[in-house]
């Protein structure tokens, strides 16, 4: 069996292909009515990541978000402005 490269190059595609359909999703939600404010499990089903991800964006920085009680929320439209700031080639 083959050893296949992967290269920054290869890494940096794939991010965008990502962010991509994550905008994509983010703007077709079905046709239904978008929440203003997320919960974290809203959040990793609606991009499609796991807690211990989700967790690294907020650590980071990433996502901000708000703390009610034990309780997370997630405004939708700064995760959209969050994908927009972190589009890496906006002449696709």
């Amino acid at each position: 069996m083959g050893a296949t490269i992967i290269t920054s190059e290869d890494l940096m595609e794939f991010k965008v292909e990502l962010l991509e359909d994550i905008k994509e999703l983010l703007q077709n939600h079905n046709g239904t009515t978008a929440k203003k404010w997320l919960k974290s499990n809203e959040v990793r089903e609606l991009l499609g990541i796991s807690p211990g991800t989700l967790q690294n964006l907020r650590i980071n920085g990433t996502l901000p978000y708000t703390k009610i009680g034990g309780v997370l929320y997630y405004d939708q439209r700064e995760i959209m402005e969050v994908l927009e700031r972190n589009k890496v080639n906006k002449n696709f």
